[in-house]
């Protein structure tokens, strides 16, 4: 998070309301997290069983946006993995649910308050490519931004960080590679693919899921973009990856539901806690 250049204009009002939430958030634990998690819809049980971890609601913290997704416990849990200092979102906020996109990314402005260097954003993903199959975890390479909006939009307060943010390798390559690496030695089903986020709440059509094979996008969801804007934004590092819960429209003959994107989260859940065991020391060691 940049602060030169700005030290003589008065902060904005986004800027002081992550400060504050984040001086709450650290004052309930003696933990300084170095990486942040963000649990998408279904893979929430990956901070259920970090001992000894301090849990703080939503609601309890300043500022902060509630969830009111299916499958997003909203709570944030700060503890250790591997003996790494984590803070893991269970669940975030989505544009859908009637947030405006500065709220959606203001918990990557409270991390970056934190301290945090490097995120690990993770989905539930609808498989575009068809050589993935349900189940499959994917670590993302790039991203198209099908939202119609971005959440850089209006005046910027350059202590978050520069009015126009490279976007060039937002997913950090050695982040890539490790998950990549690790994923493969743990026998997970793993891929690489680029996601395309969509507005929801409705899923999409075959016609538009034959456009987005069309223009090169091997994943769609609702969420994560706005975050990977916003952790470029703050000079954050970002490791993003998706679990490919269901087929998006039109490529089974079956329609698609919620209850299928939740009980394929529980099926992967071994191999995706394994995994994000593995990468968070690899990324631990890449941190400055």
């Amino acid at each position: 998070m940049s602060v030169s250049g700005a030290a003589k204009t008065k902060p904005s009002q986004e800027f002081v309301r992550a400060e504050a939430a984040a001086k709450f958030i650290l004052g309930k634990t003696k933990l300084r997290p170095r990486i942040g998690i963000v649990l998408g819809s279904g893979l929430g049980a990956f901070a259920n069983d970090i001992a000894g971890a301090a849990r703080i609601d939503y609601k309890n913290i300043p500022h902060f946006p509630r969830s009111t997704a299916i499958g997003h416990a909203g709570r944030l849990v700060i503890g250790k993995v591997a003996d790494v200092p984590v803070a893991i979102m269970q669940g975030r906020v989505h544009f859908y649910e009637g947030y405006s996109q500065r709220e959606v990314i203001f918990p990557m402005r409270v991390m970056a308050h934190m301290g945090i260097r490097a995120v690990l954003l993770t989905n539930a993903a609808g498989g575009i490519n068809t050589n993935f199959k349900q189940g499959c975890l994917v670590v993302l390479r790039d991203h198209i931004n099908l939202q119609g909006t971005n959440p850089l939009i209006g005046p910027n307060d350059e202590r978050f960080g520069e009015r126009f943010p490279d976007m060039t390798q937002v997913y950090w390559k050695p982040y890539q590679a490790a998950a990549l690496l690790e994923g493969k030695r743990l026998g997970t089903e793993i891929a690489e693919g680029v996601y395309a986020a969509l507005t929801g709440p409705s899923y999409e059509t075959p016609a538009e899921i034959r456009y987005l094979r069309t223009i090169g996008a091997d994943l769609v969801g609702m969420s994560t973009v706005p975050e990977v804007i916003a952790a470029a934004h703050l000079g954050i590092r970002v490791l993003g990856i998706s679990c490919v819960t269901n087929m998006a429209a039109g490529i089974l003959d079956q329609p698609i539901t919620t209850e299928e994107v939740m009980e394929t989260g529980e099926r992967v859940k071994a191999d995706f806690v394994a995994l994000l065991r593995a990468v968070i020391p690899r990324m631990n060691k890449d941190l400055p």
